[in-house]
C-alpha cells in the first residue's frame, strides 16, 4: 500500500504531463516534499517544490526519495537529429532512474508512448521501447510505463511550440472517436498524470498503461 509522508522526484515538470504531476503532488497531503529536476529553476513557488538545475548527461548525486516520476521528452524535429532526441528520451530518463534508484528510490513512473517496442522499425517507437526495457532491469520495486496516444493539453500555457501535424491529428481522432481503437484515441495530459500518480505509489514489478485504460482517470 502506498504511504504518507512522501518524497518525490520528478523529472520533466515542465511539460504537458509532467506539470500535471507535479501539481497533483504538491495537492497530495501525503507528500512531504517534491524535487523537480530540470535545466532551468521552476516558475511555480511551493512549500514543497525543492527545485535542482542539472544537466542531465551529467546529473550530481539525487535526494534521497521514495518514488520518481519521468516525463522527460522532446521531438526529433525540436531536438534537431536523432541523437539529439535520444540524448533527452533514452539517456536523460535512464540518468535519472540511475540516479534515484542509488539515493534509494522504490519505484518509478516513466511517461511512454503507444508503440514503444526496443524491437520496431520506427526509430522513436524504438527508443521509448530501449528506454522501457532499460530501466525495468534496473530493479526498482515498481516501474510503470504509461503508453499515451496523441495528448491533449495546452503546449502555449508552457511556452512550447505546437508540434507539427499534432493539432491536424487530434481533430481527425475527435471526429473519428467511435471509429477508432481506445488504445489510438488522443488522451488528456491531466489523465496520463492522474493514472500514473494512482498506480506508482503501490506499484509491484512493471505494469504498463495503455491509451485507452487511462481515459477514464478524469481528476
Amino acid at each position: 500500500m502506498a504511504t504518507s509522508n512522501r518524497t518525490v522526484l520528478v523529472a520533466g515538470a515542465t511539460g504537458l504531463v509532467g506539470r500535471e504531476i507535479l501539481q497533483r503532488l504538491l495537492a497530495d497531503d501525503s507528500v512531504v516534499a517534491v524535487h523537480a529536476l530540470g535545466r532551468r529553476a521552476p516558475a511555480l513557488q511551493h512549500a514543497k517544490l525543492h527545485g535542482q538545475v542539472v544537466d542531465f548527461s551529467a546529473l550530481p548525486a539525487l535526494p534521497p526519495c521514495d518514488e520518481v516520476y519521468l516525463a522527460l521528452g522532446t521531438t526529433i524535429k525540436v531536438a534537431g537529429s536523432q541523437a539529439a532526441f535520444r540524448a533527452v528520451d533514452f539517456d536523460a530518463n535512464v540518468n535519472v532512474a540511475r540516479a534515484a534508484l542509488a539515493g534509494g528510490a522504490k519505484r518509478l513512473g516513466l511517461v511512454s508512448a503507444m508503440g514503444a517496442d526496443a524491437r520496431s522499425s520506427i526509430f522513436y517507437n524504438r527508443v521509448k521501447g530501449e528506454t522501457e526495457d532499460t530501466i525495468a532491469a534496473m530493479g526498482y520495486q515498481g516501474f510503470v510505463a504509461a503508453r499515451p496516444s496523441f495528448l491533449v493539453g495546452d503546449r502555449t500555457l508552457l511556452g512550447q511550440p505546437v508540434r507539427s501535424g499534432e493539432g491536424l491529428a487530434l481533430r481527425i481522432s475527435t471526429l473519428l472517436r467511435p471509429l477508432i481503437p481506445a488504445n489510438y484515441r488522443s488522451v488528456n495530459a491531466s489523465a496520463v498524470a492522474q493514472a500514473l500518480l494512482a498506480s506508482v505509489p503501490a506499484a509491484s514489478g512493471k505494469r504498463v498503461l495503455f491509451s485507452g485504460a487511462m481515459h477514464s482517470f478524469t481528476g
